[in-house]
């Protein structure tokens, strides 16, 4: 096993747009998926999430971290742990940074699956008719990554 460079650790963080994402609650750690997509200008990663559990617990405690794997066998696999702070965004803001969400999604959906994503918009619509989700950035502090290659 090696370290990856903190370059290497970045480029998978853009090539990829799910990962686990780790808060702790009531003294307790949690580990849940979510989507997220990686803000190259401001090295932040960007979610949003209806209120709800996960959203309180990171207004409590703003230290997360999110893991990222690519994973092509157990021989063949590279990981990267990002920790950072939860920072939850507001009005224009929110808005812009959802917006570089959904099409740095679908740009990397078609790129990397070459598949449409019409499901996006339409995933979009259905939450707002709900009301405006809680748009956040994970501010990276620390990354490091692992590679296994055999």
């Amino acid at each position: 096993m090696t370290n990856l460079t903190t370059s290497e650790s970045i480029r998978l963080l853009k090539n990829n747009y799910t990962g686990y994402l780790g808060y702790i609650f009531q003294d307790k750690p949690y580990v849940l998926p979510i989507t997220y997509f990686y803000d190259k200008d401001d090295h932040s990663l960007i979610s949003y999430s209806a209120d709800g559990h996960k959203i309180d617990a990171m207004r409590d405690n703003n230290a997360v971290s999110l893991l990222v794997e690519d994973i092509k066998s157990f021989k063949n696999w590279q990981t990267v742990m990002a920790h950072g702070t939860y920072e939850e965004l507001q009005g224009t803001d929110a808005k812009y940074k959802l917006h570089q969400f959904s099409e740095g999604l679908k740009a990397l959906i078609l790129r990397k699956e070459n598949r449409e994503t019409e499901f996006i918009s339409e995933f979009s619509s259905k939450l707002y008719s709900r009301g405006i989700p809680t748009v956040y950035r994970i501010k990276i502090l620390e990354i490091t990554g692992k590679r296994k290659e055999t």
